[in-house]
């Protein structure tokens, strides 16, 4: 982790403000990440990721190794140069997707078997060849180990063997990492909901050594309350010194509790998966423009944020678009709801640092529930 290091410059309570440096740029934490599964953060140019505040973009190695295949990528000069984003880049392992594909995916002690979704083609998947994909192949800045996750409700004992395949897993990936200076590898904390679990799962992490940790295994069906109980313990399990990193969250709610608890960096497809179907977060909640109280509404989404597409468009041309299936109003409400994000990320950094994120996360849930 030569040209990478994390800086804590401010705490709140558990929570922290800092700067994730990196070769291809600094990183403000708590940061968001959007997610650009094939090479792309859907709908938008990354000018306009860019623009909406964002300075990291998530990757997916299973998506990118079906599609274009790693070995293309690599001869095309790797993900950054291929898609034009010149910023860091983080990939995840593939141990998700793996998970959703369920009955068709065979997980073993050597690697993991299964058919692409695409054309049934077969491949596997170990530790080695994540490694090999994401750091040599698509180029990534930071990759992740890979990992098994396990859907909630788990049984204790499944859990258990989840984790402890992953620490094993974790021990080859580092081993396959080896040492970089402009790359970073980062471990996963497993254990569905046991504490005890997450605490093993952490202890063995440390053992291996990563450049940051994730916390994985959460937003996977255990509800938002389950999911902040398991928050009140499993970041401070992990170095203080280290980017903590909460794989695939989320709502706007669960960024301000998590940020709460510890967190540093999170990713999530919500924002533009959410502006494709025609629903724009705000302050206050999320609102849907299908709906006919939007047909004459003169406003804006947020003329206070620095993104054209919060400020320049009315809700009532948002609403036409959405209801005439025009493209444009899944660009225009993904670019908003990505500015939306970034400023959230952007004002719980400053109430870190000015030590008022109490207030700051209680005048945020009480605009929440107003909405609701």
């Amino acid at each position: 982790m030569a040209e990478f290091a994390f800086v804590v410059e401010a705490t709140d309570g558990a929570a922290r403000a800092g700067r994730l440096e990196t070769p291809r740029g600094d990183i403000a934490t708590p940061a968001f990440m959007p997610v650009g599964t094939a090479g792309t953060v859907k709908a938008l140019t990354p000018d306009q990721v860019r623009g909406a505040g964002a300075a990291i973009i998530l990757g997916n190695t299973y998506h990118l190794m079906l599609r274009p295949g790693p070995e293309r990528l690599a001869r095309l000069g790797g993900l950054h140069r291929f898609m034009g984003w010149d910023g860091p880049i983080l990939t995840d392992s593939g141990g998700f997707q793996v998970m959703s594909l369920g009955g068709i995916a065979k997980v073993a002690e050597e690697a993991v078997t299964f058919r692409g979704h695409i054309d049934g083609s077969p491949h596997v998947l170990s530790p080695e060849r994540s490694i090999e994909i994401q750091a040599d192949l698509i180029g990534a800045d930071i990759a992740m180990q890979l990992d098994q996750c396990v859907s909630w409700p788990a049984e204790e004992s499944r859990a258990a063997d989840a984790l402890r395949l992953s620490a094993r897993w974790g021990e080859r990936s580092k081993a396959a990492f080896g040492t970089r200076d402009r790359q970073a590898l980062f471990g996963i904390q497993q254990g569905s909901t046991f504490e005890a679990l997450r605490r093993e799962s952490s202890e063995r992490l440390l053992q291996t050594g990563f450049d940051g940790y994730a916390i994985g295994g959460l937003a996977v069906g255990e509800g938002h309350g389950a999911m902040c109980d398991v928050l009140d313990y499993a970041p401070g399990l992990l170095p203080a010194d280290r980017p903590r990193y909460l794989m695939g969250v989320g709502k706007p709610v669960d960024l301000v509790e998590a940020v709460a608890r510890g967190v540093d960096l999170f990713d999530c497809v919500l924002p533009t998966r959410s502006g494709r179907h025609g629903q724009a977060w705000t302050r206050s909640g999320p609102i849907n423009l299908k709906a006919a109280r939007f047909a004459e509404d003169p406003d804006p989404l947020d003329e206070t944020l620095d993104c054209p597409a919060s400020r320049d468009w009315s809700r009532a041309y948002l609403h036409h678009l959405v209801r005439s299936g025009e493209i444009l109003a899944q660009v225009l409400i993904s670019w908003h709801n990505l500015a939306l994000y970034a400023r959230l990320m952007a004002d719980l950094r400053a109430a870190v640092a000015d030590g008022r994120l109490a207030a700051f996360r209680r005048d945020f849930l009480a605009a929440q529930e107003r909405q609701g």
